[in-house]
């Protein structure tokens, strides 16, 4: 698993997981859990990950996408 962006911004997170499974592409997320649990504070970041053999792949939809300023 690689980690493509991190981030507390769900909407972000739901755009950004949608847009690769078009790519046929699977996410997962880590550190929801505890992002939730920290509350308001947002001091835990929730991370966007795929398999490492997407990650070139993700990265580039990310990108074309317009979206290539959030990848980490």
């Amino acid at each position: 698993m690689k980690v493509l962006v991190k981030t507390n911004n769900i909407v972000l997170l739901s755009w950004l997981r949608a847009l690769l499974k078009s790519e046929m592409i699977k996410t997962y997320i880590l550190d929801n859990h505890a992002s939730i649990l920290e509350g308001s504070t947002s001091a835990i970041q929730r991370r966007l990950v795929v398999d490492e053999i997407d990650y070139e792949s993700a990265k580039q939809i990310l990108a074309d996408a317009g979206e290539g300023q959030h990848l980490e």
